[in-house]
């Protein structure tokens, strides 16, 4: 008798797995490359594991598999025009999935998923970048509708009266009050118009 398969899934087990493998990386624990990074002088190296490195950029894929073999299996890679900070958030992005940066460091974020050919980074960045452009698009949006009101309320006043002066000829003693007219006279004159 013959029992139909079953399919074993951990949910968990992607974020494990990247979890050990960050507390591996930040304890130098069996790193196998060092990327140096630097950017107008300020230099800064950085332990990792090629294989994570290659599996999420194509950029170190290619650099790894086509290294000829030196001095051990541990290998040097210097990056030239990359910003430590830059670097060290790429790092935990393909480490974590995740890393949180200032906004005006978004565009950089994306031109080193680029430079590094790291098609989630970029993936991600783009997202951002959308979302960010749709909020600005919604707050120009409702500022735009809120004037476009404002201007609406300040005009009808002002048309309603313009209306009523073609419809109704100006009273020459309520304009020019100084010209013999009494209050009893305006009272009067208010009385015929309603």
């Amino acid at each position: 008798m013959e029992s139909n398969p079953v399919l074993l899934e951990s949910k968990s087990s992607p974020i494990n797995l990247l979890n050990e493998m960050q507390q591996l990386r930040l304890l130098g624990h069996l790193c196998d490359v060092t990327v140096s990074v630097e950017y107008q002088g300020v230099r800064a190296e950085f332990p990792a594991h090629k294989a994570v490195l290659a599996a999420t950029s194509k950029f170190f894929k290619e650099v790894f598999l086509n290294e000829e073999p030196v001095d051990g299996p541990h290998s040097n890679v210097f990056l030239n025009e990359v910003r430590v900070a830059d670097f060290a958030s790429f790092l935990e992005f393909v480490y974590t999935a995740r890393v949180e940066v200032e906004e005006d460091r978004v565009q950089r974020m994306l031109e080193i998923a680029e430079k590094l050919k790291c098609l989630d980074l970029s993936e991600t960045c783009f997202q951002l970048k959308r979302q960010m452009l749709e909020s600005v698009l919604l707050e120009l949006q409702n500022f735009s509708e809120s004037q476009n009101s404002e201007e609406e309320s300040a005009t009808r006043p002002g048309a309603v009266p313009a209306a009523k002066a073609e419809r109704d000829p100006p009273d020459c003693s309520v304009a020019e009050p100084g010209h013999g007219a009494s209050p009893e006279g305006l009272a009067a004159k208010s009385k015929e118009k309603v």
